[in-house]
C-alpha cells in the first residue's frame, strides 16, 4: 500500500443530521476555491440517532445512515476528488455508546444478554467481579423500587421509557423482581455511576463505554470499515480521538500506521507544559492544541495579564484553591474529581492494587493497608503535572515517567505521618512503573487511563472555569497563569515542530475549544488595557446592582463582562448564547452548583443579573468599549489568523472560522454557520480588477479581510507545497529599531516572509513604529495582500500602513 498524500491545510466539517454528507458535498467548491487540500470530517461511522457530534458510535460497520450511509460518503469523495481534494476522517477508538435503545449497539447487546461468556465480553473493560457478575447500567431516574412501575416486558425485552434491555435466555416469564435480578445486568439510579460503575467509561460520562482495542480481534472489527475505506483510496488521513483512554496509546498508533500503509495521522493529544509528544509515534503528530497555545499567547501582553490577574482577584476574593491561583485551584479540583466524580474508577484501581499486593510472590508487599493504598493513589495521581505516563508492558519506563511518578511521589509522602505507611507511595509509584512485571499490568494501564481522565476533568472541566482572569488563556491545552510567551519563545517552539513534527496539526477553533480563535483574539486583547478593564468591570457591576440586581458572586461576573464583551458589537443576535455559556460554566466549575445537583436559586440569579446588565443597561456600553478595542482585535485577529496558516504543521481551519468567527463553548460552536461562499468570489474579482489591492485602514471590514487573508495563504500553501511542508524550514526574523518587539516575524523555505503586529496599544502609547524596520533576506518580495514590492529593510510603518500583517513572497 501507498502512503496517502498528506494535507497542505485541512477544513473541519461538523457533520450533522442537519448537516450530512450531500450537505457538505455542496460546499466542495468552496471549500476547493478557499485554498485546502482535504475535507476533515467529523465521526462518520453509526452513532446515537440525532447525534450532534458523532463520537457516540454504536456500529463500527456501517458508515452512519442519517448521514447518507456509505453511498453518501463515497459520493462526497468523488465531487471531493473532482476538485482535487482529499479526505480525513476522525475516528473514535476510545469507547462506544451506551444508548437508550441498548440493541442499537450490537455487541453491548450481547453482552448485556449473554454475560461474561458472551461473544463480544472481551470488547468492553468491565469488572464482573465488582458488580457480583453483573455489569451495572445507571440508567433510572430515582432508586430502583420507586421506579418498578415504569419497568416492563415488551416484545422479549425489558423496557423502561425510551430504554430497551435485552434479557437473559429462559428468565422472560419470571416476575419482575425475580427477572431483574436474574438478568446480566443491574438497573440502577444514576447517581450510584459515581461510586459503583463498574465497567471504564469516557472520562465520566456512563453513557460512553470503553472498548479494549488493545485486544487484536476488537482492534481488527472496530476498525475494518475505516481501514477498508482508506485502503480503496477515499480516505487519505486519520484524526484520532483521545488516545490517552487506550491502553497502549503507542502501540495502537504503531498498528494503525502500519495497517493504513503511513497514512497522515494526528492524535489529539493534549500536551502539558514542557511536555513532548513521545518521540517513538509513528504519526504526524497533535491535532494542534499545543500550537494554538502558542499562537494565542505570542499576542497576550504578560504585563498586562499579570496586572488583570490582580485585579480579578482583588474584585472577586477567590480563595487561593478556588479561583484565586492556578496551581491550588487545579489540585483541589483534582481532589474533588478524583473522591467524587470518579469514585468508581479510584475504588477499582485501589482494588488492583491490593490485588498486587496479595498476589505478589515472596509476599514482597504484603501488609499494605487498603486504606494506605487508597491515599497513596489519590496522592500521586491529583501530582501528576501531565494526562498520563506511557509505560508499555515489557519495556522500562521511560526517563521522563521516571521522573514525573518520582516528583509525584515525593508530594504523595507528605499525606502520611507514619513513615512506614507512607511505603504505599512507593509501591503505587512502582505499579505504575511497571516495575512488578506481568502481575501488576492490570493495575499499570488502569492508572495511566484514570490519570487521563482525573486530568481532562479536573484541569479543563473544573479548574479552566473556576480560575478566569483571562478566559483567552483558560483554553484546553492551555496555561492560564502563564498566559503570554515572548517572541523568541514561539520561535523555539516553530523550530521544534520543523524538526520534529513538520506536518503536525494546527488549530485555532474546533468542535471542542471552549471559545473560537476570534473571541480568544478579543478576550487576549484585554491583557493590553488590564486597568481600563478592570475599572469597567467594576463600574458596570455597580451600576447593575443600583439597578436592582447584584451579581450571584464575583466569578460570576468578572467571567460574563468578558465574555459579553467577546460578543458585543457582533452582527448576531444574541439570542440567549450569553446566558447558555454562562450557565454552562458554573456547572462546570461546581462551586456553587452543578448539572447533577443544581442550585436553582442560583442559576435563576445568573439569568437574572445577564438580563440586567451584560444583555441589559450594560450592552450601549460593553459595545462603546468593543468599538474602542476594534484597532487591537483587528490586529489580533488576522495576525493569529496569518500565523496559524504559515507556522510549520497542516493547519485546520474549522468550518465558518475562515471569516470572522465568534462562537462559544459547545453547543454554540457546533452551530451551523453560513458560510461567506459569495463574498469569496466578490473578493477574488474585486482583487482581480485592482491587480490585488485593497483599501487602506481595514476598509474591506475585519470579516472579509480575514477570508481573504485566509484563501491567499491557503492558496500559497497549495500552490507550493515545499515551501511549507517537511522542506519549508523555518527561521526566525528580527525587527531592528525600539518597536521591534512588537513585531513577530519569519521565513519559509526562504521563499515566505510572514510579518504581523501584537501588543498594539502599547505600540501605539509609544508612537507607533517610527523608524522600526524589518530587514529582510535578499531577493525582491511582493506583499501579497497589496501587491507592493519591498526589498532590503523595509519600513514597518510603511509595510502595515494598509494592515497589521504583511504575507510576503520572493519573487525571484
Amino acid at each position: 500500500m501507498t502512503p496517502r498524500r498528506p494535507p497542505t491545510a485541512t477544513y473541519r466539517v461538523q457533520l450533522q443530521t442537519d448537516f450530512p454528507f450531500a450537505a457538505a458535498e455542496r460546499i466542495v467548491p468552496y471549500a476547493a476555491s478557499l485554498g485546502v487540500s482535504h475535507l476533515h470530517l467529523s465521526p462518520v461511522l453509526e452513532a446515537v440517532p440525532g447525534s450532534g457530534h458523532g463520537y457516540d458510535v454504536t456500529d463500527h460497520r456501517r458508515v452512519r445512515a442519517e448521514l447518507g450511509g456509505e453511498e453518501g460518503l463515497r459520493a462526497l469523495a468523488a465531487t471531493a476528488r473532482r476538485h482535487g481534494l482529499g479526505l480525513v476522517l476522525d475516528i473514535v477508538p476510545n469507547h462506544m455508546a451506551v444508548p437508550a435503545a441498548a440493541d442499537l449497539n450490537a455487541p453491548l447487546w450481547d453482552v448485556l444478554r449473554h454475560g461474561p461468556g458472551a461473544r463480544y465480553a472481551h470488547w468492553f473493560d468491565i469488572d464482573w467481579a465488582a458488580g457480583g457478575g453483573r455489569v451495572l447500567l445507571p440508567v433510572l431516574g430515582g432508586p430502583l423500587g420507586g421506579e418498578l412501575d415504569a419497568l416492563a416486558v415488551e416484545d422479549g425485552t425489558l423496557r423502561y421509557y425510551d430504554h430497551r434491555f435485552p434479557l437473559r435466555p429462559g428468565t422472560e416469564d419470571l416476575p419482575l423482581p425475580d427477572l431483574l435480578e436474574a438478568q446480566h445486568y443491574r438497573l440502577a439510579w444514576w447517581r450510584l455511576a459515581r461510586t459503583e460503575l463498574n465497567y471504564r467509561r469516557f472520562f465520566s460520562i456512563s453513557e460512553l463505554i470503553a472498548v479494549r482495542v488493545e485486544d487484536p480481534a476488537v482492534f481488527e472489527e472496530t476498525h475494518a470499515t475505516v481501514l477498508r475505506l482508506v485502503d480503496e483510496g477515499l480516505v487519505d488521513g486519520l484524526r484520532v480521538d483521545h488516545p490517552d483512554g487506550l491502553a497502549d496509546p503507542g502501540g495502537y498508533l504503531r498498528l494503525l500506521h502500519e495497517r493504513t500503509g503511513g497514512a497522515w495521522i494526528v492524535a489529539e493529544k493534549i500536551l502539558a507544559a514542557g511536555e513532548r509528544l513521545p518521540a517513538a509515534w509513528p504519526i504526524a503528530g497533535t491535532t494542534g492544541y499545543d500550537a494554538r497555545r502558542y499562537v494565542d499567547a505570542v499576542f497576550t501582553d504578560g504585563d498586562g495579564a499579570e496586572r488583570l490577574a490582580d485585579s480579578y482577584r482583588t474584585f472577586t476574593g477567590a480563595p487561593p484553591d478556588q479561583g484565586g491561583e492556578w496551581g491550588p485551584t487545579v489540585r483541589r479540583a483534582a481532589y474533588r474529581m478524583i473522591t467524587h466524580e470518579l469514585a468508581a474508577e479510584t475504588g477499582r484501581l485501589a482494588r488492583a492494587a491490593e490485588a498486587v499486593c496479595r498476589e505478589l510472590p515472596g509476599l514482597r508487599l504484603r501488609d499494605h493497608a487498603p486504606w494506605a493504598l487508597r491515599t497513596a493513589l489519590v496522592e500521586v495521581l491529583v501530582r501528576l503535572p501531565v494526562y498520563r505516563p506511557y509505560v508499555a508492558a515489557g519495556v522500562p519506563a521511560s526517563p521522563v515517567d521516571e521522573a514525573l511518578l518520582a516528583t509525584a511521589a515525593d508530594g504523595a509522602r507528605a499525606a502520611f505521618a507514619v513513615p512506614g505507611e507512607a511505603a504505599a507511595v512507593d509501591t503505587v509509584r512502582d505499579l505504575a512503573l511497571g516495575r512488578y512485571g506481568a502481575v501488576g499490568d492490570g493495575f499499570r494501564v488502569r492508572f495511566a487511563q484514570v490519570s487521563s481522565a482525573l486530568r481532562a476533568k479536573s484541569v479543563e472541566d473544573t479548574a479552566g472555569y473556576r480560575y478566569a482572569p483571562l478566559l483567552s488563556a483558560a483554553e484546553v491545552g492551555g496555561e492560564p497563569d502563564a498566559p503570554a510567551v515572548t517572541p523568541d519563545a514561539f520561535h523555539a517552539f516553530c523550530l521544534r515542530l520543523q524538526r520534529d513534527w513538520p506536518l503536525t496539526g494546527t488549530l485555532l477553533s474546533t468542535h471542542d475549544t471552549k471559545r473560537s480563535g476570534d473571541v480568544r483574539a478579543a478576550l487576549a486583547a484585554l491583557s493590553e488595557v488590564p486597568d481600563g478593564w478592570a475599572d469597567l468591570v467594576v463600574r458596570l457591576t455597580e451600576e447593575t446592582a443600583r439597578g436592582g440586581v447584584r451579581a450571584p458572586d464575583p466569578q460570576l461576573a468578572w467571567t460574563a463582562w468578558q465574555t459579553a464583551y467577546a460578543l458585543a458589537g457582533t452582527e448576531e443576535p444574541d439570542g440567549g448564547r450569553l446566558t447558555a455559556a454562562l450557565l454552562k460554566t458554573v456547572r462546570e466549575a461546581a462551586l456553587h452548583t452543578t448539572w447533577t445537583e443544581p442550585d436553582e436559586a442560583y442559576e435563576a440569579a445568573v439569568e437574572r443579573f445577564v438580563a440586567a446588565g451584560p444583555e441589559g443597561a450594560a450592552r450601549a456600553e460593553l459595545d462603546v468599549f468593543a468599538e474602542a478595542m476594534a484597532p487591537l482585535v483587528r490586529a489580533n485577529v488576522l495576525g493569529g489568523a496569518l500565523v496559524h496558516l504559515t507556522m510549520p504543521g497542516v493547519p485546520d481551519v474549522y468550518r465558518g472560522s475562515e471569516t470572522r468567527y465568534v462562537a462559544l463553548v459547545d453547543p454554540d460552536n457546533r452551530r451551523l454557520p453560513a458560510l461567506p461562499v459569495a463574498r469569496l468570489a466578490a473578493l477574488d474579482t474585486e482583487a482581480a480588477g485592482h491587480a490585488g489591492r485593497v483599501p487602506r485602514d481595514g476598509a474591506l471590514g475585519l470579516a472579509d479581510e480575514k477570508l481573504r487573508l485566509t484563501a491567499m495563504a491557503l492558496r500559497l500553501r497549495r500552490e507550493q507545497p515545499g515551501w511549507f511542508g517537511e522542506r519549508g524550514a523555518y527561521g526566525a526574523l528580527a525587527a531592528e529599531g525600539e518597536a521591534a518587539d512588537h513585531c513577530l516575524a519569519f521565513t519559509r523555505a526562504g521563499r515566505v516572509v510572514t510579518a504581523v503586529t501584537r501588543l498594539s496599544a502599547r505600540l501605539a502609547t509609544a508612537g507607533g513604529w517610527g523608524g522600526t524596520t524589518l530587514p529582510l533576506p535578499p531577493g525582491t518580495w511582493r506583499d501579497l495582500p497589496t501587491g507592493r514590492r519591498v526589498t532590503g529593510a523595509v519600513q514597518l510603518a510603511e509595510l502595515f500602513a494598509a494592515a497589521p500583517v504583511a504575507l510576503l513572497a520572493r519573487e525571484d
